[in-house]
């Protein structure tokens, strides 16, 4: 089975900032205050996971379910779940991470964190595909391979897939937070508008006023912020 490579290459930067520009809403400049939390005070897999086993920890929980229930509950909607038996299986999920965390914790042999919570939610999803009711009789001598019960179970392939590319935009989308805080409103305004929004540097240096020569200069930079931040959250995240 083909893995998708978690790496941040510096040279594919453009590409995977072109790949959020379609996949995700235009960025709202917010003040210091509006921002989320910085994604350096989010989880760590010394830090956030272990304080998990404290099921009175209502700061920690909430903490974990800001920065993973959009990809639990966004794999299982894609799989043809309603929002209903989606949310059902994001709490199912957050409730078996409550209940096994210590073993995770004390179990190398288990991998990564990121593999782990897909594999949680997985089994979730196909539980609830065979929780569905049974296809009428009527129904099963046209029903073929892929409208009959087991068909509607979603391909473990597939849902790897589906996985890897959330993993990838969340990660991408936490290192734009970061670097909007540690960025001058302006400057990055000018890195969102070339990179997702496609701007060509002329047209930017025509609506802001500013230098072009500045302008490469603020992309260069930011660019390589974005690339270290990027990896940092890759490793901290699990």
């Amino acid at each position: 089975m083909r893995r998708w490579d978690t790496s941040v290459d510096r040279r594919n930067l453009d590409s995977s900032a072109s790949s959020l520009k379609d996949s995700t809403p235009p960025f709202r400049y917010l003040s210091h205050e509006q921002m989320p939390a910085d994604p350096q005070s989010l989880v760590t897999r010394a830090s956030l996971l272990g304080r998990l086993s404290d099921w009175e920890d209502h700061a920690s929980w909430a903490e974990f379910h800001r920065l993973y229930h959009k990809l639990v509950f966004g794999l299982a909607r894609r799989t043809g779940l309603s929002e209903e038996e989606a949310e059902e299986v994001a709490q199912d999920v957050f409730k078996r991470v409550a209940e096994t965390i210590h073993v995770f914790e004390s179990d190398p042999a288990r991998g990564s964190f990121k593999g782990w919570l897909m594999n949680l939610t997985r089994w979730r999803v196909s539980d609830k595909f065979r929780q569905r009711p049974p296809v009428p009789l009527e129904s099963l001598a046209a029903a073929d391979s892929s409208t009959g019960p087991l068909g509607r179970i979603p391909d473990e392939a597939a849902l790897l897939t589906d996985w890897e590319g959330d993993w990838r935009r969340h990660v991408l989308d936490l290192a734009l937070q970061a670097v909007a805080r540690k960025t001058e409103a302006k400057h990055f305004q000018v890195f969102d508008l070339h990179h997702r929004q496609g701007w060509p540097i002329l047209r930017i240096a025509r609506e802001l006023g500013m230098n072009p020569a500045t302008l490469y200069v603020i992309n260069h930079r930011l660019k390589n912020l974005l690339c270290a931040e990027a990896e940092r959250l890759k490793q901290r995240l699990g």
